[in-house]
Order: C-alpha cells, then structure tokens, then sequence
C-alpha cells in the first residue's frame, strides 16, 4: 500500500473516530438542536466521502475492500449538493449503524499496510 491510500485511509479513520467521539453518550434530540454540532458531522462526512471517493480512484484493489464505498460517497454527495434536503434522522442513523463498520474497516486496512516486526 502507497503513502497517498495510507493518507487516505488515515483520513477516513481520523474523521470516523471524530464523529464517534463527538456523538458518544449523546441524543438524536441533542444532534437535531445543535447546528454546530451538526454541520460539524456533515464536514467529517464530507471528508470521509471524498477520501473514498478518491480512494476509488487512485488504488481500486483497496477500495474495493471498503462494504459500501459507492453508496458512502452518495451519502456525501447528497450531504453537500443535497444540503438544504439532509434528513438529521438518517445521518444519525449512518452514525449509530453504519460508522462504526466503516472505521473497523479503516483501522484494519491501515494495521494490515504496516511494516512487519
């Protein structure tokens, strides 16, 4: 695996771990009230969502090991392009369902490109 899928990866992770820590012990009802709280989730989205989207294009063997990468870059395609029409119940759902599968996979693709011994 090449520094720039390294990077890539780090980047997934990093922001996964930042929404996870962020919503942890933490409500829908708290997320919905929020603004801040919730445009910042929707930028770790967006940032996850590009990295794959990037991921997709300069190294397909790893990408390809990413459940779901087409349908997480939608996910941030909507999130920017779709903004005014985002439904803060299904992002939280993406938050409580489907993140933490994401960053597992992040954590072992970046474990598995280090260096033995």
């Amino acid at each position: 695996m090449n520094d720039r899928t390294r990077k890539l990866l780090f980047d997934v992770l990093d922001s996964g771990r930042a929404i996870r820590e962020w919503c942890a012990g933490r409500s829908f009802d708290e997320y919905f009230s929020d603004r801040k709280f919730r445009r910042a989730v929707e930028r770790e989205f967006e940032i996850i969502g590009e990295a794959l989207h990037r991921l997709g294009s300069e190294d397909g063997s790893v990408a390809s090991q990413i459940a779901e990468l087409p349908r997480i870059v939608a996910f941030r395609n909507r999130i920017i392009h779709g903004y005014d029409s985002v439904d803060d119940a299904t992002v939280w759902g993406v938050i409580e369902k489907h993140l933490p599968q994401l960053v597992t996979q992040a954590e072992k693709l970046l474990k598995e490109s280090e260096p033995a011994g």
